[in-house]
């Protein structure tokens, strides 16, 4: 028999049944990834759109330390945040290490640089081409910066859905701080590192053709927004265009 052909049959059983183990470590990596990228975008959004527009000494010195961090290896981001966590840490007194809140955070401390960095470089492309109006009619920094999230709302989606993708195909923060226990922090990427070491193939393929499944959902999600976009604008334009013709 050939045992990778049984794995692969083996584990399309387990999805087609909808196991209950599969299941519950699916959703439960849903929802440790949505509540981390509600909470990254929250604050990357929020800082990015500032730094876009912001001018002041040291800024150059904060975009590198921006830049630096998108670097960071997952393991070095559920380090610090385990340290945090732990007793003598600073939140230690939350009680949250080994639990949901820890995955949650930690997934949300990597996401969030990644968030910030990619809403400040579109925000201050846009500030380039409608700055000056803003300017003109003396709209304060924060307020231009939400002006210009807003404008570019379709695009920032698309940062969106790859922030939630990069949270739920990370495996090293949430595996230090959740400690992958079983019914309560496993959720898909450590399940398919500790059932690979312990040999039970079957359920690891399962999780690992369900996570491609879901970034492939996800890249498909994120195409048809571009896609919207582009006829938007492209519609936007022929619009304009005719209007400029007419005498």
């Amino acid at each position: 028999m050939n045992t990778l052909s049984d794995s692969v049959g083996t584990a399309i059983q387990l999805i087609v049944s909808a196991d209950p183990m599969l299941v519950a470590i699916v959703l439960r990596s849903l929802a440790v990834s949505a509540c981390a990228c509600l909470l990254a975008c929250t604050l990357g959004m929020l800082a990015g759109a500032w730094l876009a527009v912001a001018r002041f000494r040291g800024r150059g010195i904060v975009l590198t330390l921006l830049n630096t961090s998108l670097a960071l290896p997952s393991v070095v981001v559920g380090l610090v945040v385990y340290l945090l966590l732990s007793h003598s840490g600073p939140l230690g007194f939350l009680g949250w290490l080994f639990s949901f809140q820890a995955m949650v955070l930690a997934q949300a401390v990597l996401v969030s640089p990644v968030v910030t960095a990619l809403v400040r470089q579109t925000v201050e492309d846009a500030d380039r081409h409608h700055g000056e109006q803003l300017r003109s009619l003396r709209a304060r920094t924060l307020v231009r910066g939400l002006l210009l999230v807003w404008d570019e709302r379709f695009t920032l989606l698309t940062i969106v859905i790859t922030a939630f993708g990069r949270a739920i195909s990370e495996v090293g923060a949430v595996m230090v701080v959740g400690g992958n226990i079983e019914g309560f922090t496993r959720v898909m990427t450590t399940a398919i590192a500790l059932e690979t070491s312990k040999g039970d193939l079957p359920l690891a393929l399962a999780l690992g053709l369900l996570l491609l499944l879901v970034v492939l959902l996800l890249n498909i999600l994120a195409a048809i927004v571009r896609r919207w976009r582009e006829r938007r604008d492209a519609g936007l334009a022929g619009l304009f265009g005719q209007a400029g013709a007419v005498p």
